[in-house]
């Protein structure tokens, strides 16, 4: 896929976005923008598939609409075809609904958005796997227009600029483009954002670290169970040898975030047979709890101290059971950490970042920090930058656990002074990662930047894990020498001499034009310590 191309389709995305950018907030009109370039996905692969199938070339999308819809209509070719599509892709649709018989409509002045909707249904009722997927996508909203016609109008717009877009043959291009747009959206969406991405620099330090050693492992199984649209998830793709065998377990909790990260696996070509995704409150009950339930790698970026229900019969829960308190009611950041951990297999690794606070609050969190502390549960503490997540301008702390481990001792590293300043985010760049990585797998000490805590450093600080206990990044200031002050001092004075004469001078050529203005003139001299003129002297 070369540059250009990629170029075409984020500038056709934005342009896009621009179109309802006017009309609504990036929350809503996300949904509008992802669900249409999904359903041209959809849309394009079957024409091309069709037309594979027929044995007819199909150089653009046109010809393969023109091929599709002459074998639809015919009697004898129509009933095998439309088997072999859905067997393929569990969908078919009819001629005249797909994305490019519709913007063919639009160029007509014909086009229903009856139609569109219709185009919908075709998909959501054709397999389990579609249900509900396009539920969002109001194409009757006012924030449309006001009117049927308007409303009519902005969908036609979007899609005739998505029309330029081959999005079929893309590949991971579209993949890539579709995370941009994610992105973007989080960006512009502000605190809301939380719900839905975790920054790419982040994900990729936190999915390096759980694959690292295991890049050609061959069905790698990777689970999030706070997935939001599964960009997280989907990271473990980048990074596997064996990206094709890769499993993906996640669970949503908000309806509208689990169909975008059922639209982003798809687009991002995860097989069906390796998408286990599931929506439902992860701390209300258990998932999954049928064979696999323990993963090689668990990825998390949980809603930062969420409230939860605390209640008391979630003491006899598994995941919980073992610490003999709950997190409190108002903060569940344990209660998201001790699920993905009890999920985690013997051999695997977890990351989950969170708010600072869980490294050293007491009560009930700090009986569960002990305890995972003397189980030796926790791998690193990493401390990152503050302001680099889009709902949030805490600093935030990636914490590495493992299961088995042969030693209690904790590396802590600082980062948090790792970053490039960006206009609305600071930005972890690939350098800053590189050596967080670097520093991980060598388990290093690093002067102001990372340290081994044996088990007995963590007992003497009563298990609190506040990163500054460990890391001192304390910089002393350069002395300063009096003399070399008084020298600069003495210069300074100098200069100031030196213009004040030059302003002196400048003033003495100054007259007023009437004896009022010479007055004025004179108090303003008399300020600066001048001796005033008469008028016309």
């Amino acid at each position: 896929m070369g540059e250009n191309n990629s170029k075409t389709i984020y500038q056709a995305l934005w342009n896009s976005a621009d179109i309802l950018r006017s009309k609504m907030d990036a929350n809503e009109y996300k949904n509008y923008l992802l669900g249409l370039i999904f359903y041209k996905y959809l849309s394009d692969k079957l024409l091309y598939s069709a037309s594979e199938l027929l044995e007819e070339k199909a150089a653009d999308l046109e010809k393969a609409q023109q091929n599709y819809t002459e074998a639809f209509n015919d009697p004898e070719t129509r009933e095998d075809l439309i088997d072999n599509l859905k067997f393929d892709f569990s969908y078919a649709l009819e001629p005249n609904l797909t994305f490019t018989a519709l913007v063919q409509e639009i160029h007509k002045g014909k086009f229903q958005l009856e139609d569109l909707a219709q185009g919908f249904r075709n998909i959501e009722q054709s397999s389990e796997l579609f249900e509900n997927l396009f539920e969002d996508v109001d194409l009757y909203s006012k924030r449309l227009g006001a009117t049927p016609q308007k409303q009519n109008q902005t969908i036609s717009a979007v899609m005739k600029e998505l029309a330029s877009l081959d999005i079929a043959h893309e590949g991971d291009t579209l993949g890539d483009a579709y995370e941009y747009l994610i992105g973007q959206f989080a960006s512009d969406s502000g605190k809301k954002a939380g719900e839905f991405y975790t920054p790419q620099p982040v994900s990729t330090l936190m999915t390096r670290i759980v694959l690292e050693g295991k890049q050609n492992q061959k069905g790698f199984s990777v689970y999030d169970p706070t997935m939001g649209s599964g960009s997280l998830l989907l990271n473990a793709k980048k990074f596997s040898n064996e990206s094709g065998t890769i499993n993906y377990f996640g669970q949503e909790l908000n309806t509208s975030t689990y169909n975008l990260a059922r639209m982003n696996m798809i687009l991002h070509g995860v097989d069906i047979a390796n998408q286990y995704l599931h929506n439902a409150d992860t701390l209300d009950a258990d998932w999954p709890t049928e064979e696999p339930t323990n993963f090689d790698g668990v990825l998390m970026n949980p809603p930062y101290s969420a409230k939860w229900s605390a209640e008391k019969g979630f003491l006899d829960d598994p995941r919980f059971s073992t610490y003999g308190v709950l997190a409190p009611k108002s903060k569940a950041d344990f209660a998201f950490l001790l699920h993905g951990y009890y999920h985690l297999k013997e051999s695997g690794v977890m990351a989950i970042v969170l708010p600072h606070g869980v490294l050293f609050r007491g009560a009930a969190e700090g009986k569960i920090r002990k305890i995972l502390l003397e189980n030796g549960a926790i791998d690193a503490v990493v401390g990152l930058p503050s302001n680099i997540f889009f709902n949030t301008s805490i600093p935030t702390t990636v914490i590495i656990l493992k299961k088995n481990r042969d030693t209690k001792d904790v590396l802590f590293i600082d980062a948090s002074n790792n970053f490039t300043k960006g206009k609305n985010q600071n930005i972890l760049e690939p350098s800053h990662i590189d050596k967080i990585l670097e520093v991980y797998l060598q388990r290093k000490e690093v002067e102001k930047y990372a340290h081994v805590a044996t088990f007995d450093e963590i007992i003497e600080n009563d298990f609190n894990l506040n990163i500054p206990r460990y890391v001192d990044t304390f910089e002393e200031e350069d002395p300063i020498l009096l003399a070399e002050v008084a020298k600069e001092i003495k210069e300074l004075d100098k200069q100031i001499d030196e213009a004040n004469s030059v302003l002196n001078e400048m003033f003495k050529e100054l007259r007023g034009t009437t004896p009022e203005a010479q007055a004025e003139l004179n108090g303003l001299l008399q300020l600066f310590g001048m001796q005033g003129g008469d008028f016309g002297e």
